[in-house]
């Protein structure tokens, strides 16, 4: 969270995370290469291999990006991972990109057209699967890519509007789809089995069966709760744990973060206003809710960011009866103070 748009707000968790990250990638090729060149006989050429490398390196971390999303929905303790994904993501263009350019130089580099030309010109077998220009998907994931590492700063979620920003990184999905393609039309159409033909079966298999679980999960926390004169029934107050929240689904696709601090509990709309992040996973640090994807903070009562930020989100109506926590599914205006329900003496 920043009051004005700087390259990198650098704190020591994201140090760590990226140092931890430039070790995994810088180890990734180091031990790649040296298995390839060592293996009698190797099968291909050094330039290959350094291709090879790189290439399932990005891909590898192209999967790795896809699954810390639905893991972060199924376990708490892989938020960490979460709040820095835009590095990662950043990081594995620029590796697919020194894939590229090492494409480029070695098949592309001593022709006399243009090596942007060739490289889009130089298959044209559209019409079988075994040829087929598998080049293609591997521009389009490329280009892609780019996009979305040009893009990740805070500048164009604003400039974009959030729901814009949010729809163009989606197409990361697009861009994993080509990578699949672009390798299995490429290099697993050779005759022999490789290693690389488990690494992109286990990948995928992995990021779709963690995208199940994850959307099996959601749904059943987005069945509608129980509603009793209009008011939706969050539960008796233990149903809430101290500096955390539960999260009541409304008509429409929103939801609410019903929080419970201090021994009062109050209520706020569920999406962080920077880029939808999921309030209701978050924590309250110094008395406001922390996003858990990239810091943003709101006070409880009201709905505010502390100044000097200007951000707003809804808040809500709660009330108590009957032993139990009732919500007025009607949002306050973002900003708009609701008195916080007491609940102190109740059981966290």
């Amino acid at each position: 969270m920043s009051v004005r748009y700087i390259p990198v707000g650098w704190n020591v968790n994201k140090l760590v995370y990226d140092a931890a990250l430039a070790v995994a990638v810088v180890a990734y090729l180091a031990i790649f290469l040296h298995v390839a060149q060592q293996s009698p006989p190797a099968p291909y050429d050094d330039a290959t291999i350094r291709m090879r490398a790189y290439g399932s390196c990005a891909f590898v971390m192209l999967s790795l990006v896809l699954c810390i999303g639905p893991l972060a929905r199924l376990d708490s303790q892989f938020l960490p991972l979460l709040y820095n994904r835009r590095h990662f993501g950043v990081a594995t263009f620029v590796v697919a990109a020194t894939h590229a350019s090492f494409v480029l130089g070695w098949y592309f580099g001593f022709s006399s057209t243009d090596p942007y030309v060739a490289l889009l010109t130089s298959n044209t077998s559209f019409g079988r699967i075994a040829g087929f220009p598998f080049e293609l998907f591997g521009v389009a994931a490329l280009i892609v890519l780019f996009l979305l590492a040009a893009t990740s700063h805070d500048f164009w979620l604003s400039f974009l509007t959030p729901p814009l920003w949010k729809a163009l990184h989606m197409a990361v999905y697009g861009a994993y789809a080509c990578v699949v393609a672009h390798v299995a039309l490429g290099a697993l159409m050779a005759p022999a089995l490789q290693p690389l033909a488990y690494v992109v079966v286990g990948c995928a298999l992995v990021v779709a069966t963690l995208h199940v679980l994850a959307a099996r999960k959601q749904a059943a926390l987005d069945r509608p709760s129980p509603e009793e004169g209009g008011w939706i029934v969050v539960g008796p107050p233990e149903r809430i744990a101290e500096g955390r929240a539960v999260v009541v689904p409304l008509a429409g696709a929103e939801s609410v973060a019903v929080f419970r601090n201090a021994g009062k509990v109050s209520a706020i709309a569920n999406a962080c206003a920077h880029q939808n992040g999921p309030l209701g996973e978050g924590r309250i640090i110094d008395g406001c809710v922390t996003c858990p994807w990239h810091g943003f903070q709101y006070r409880l009562e009201d709905g505010c960011a502390p100044a000097p930020f200007t951000e707003k989100i809804a808040t809500y109506n709660l009330r108590l009866r009957a032993g139990k926590i009732e919500l007025d599914p009607r949002p306050n205006p973002p900003g708009c103070r609701a008195e916080p329900l007491d609940v102190k003496g109740a059981p966290t």
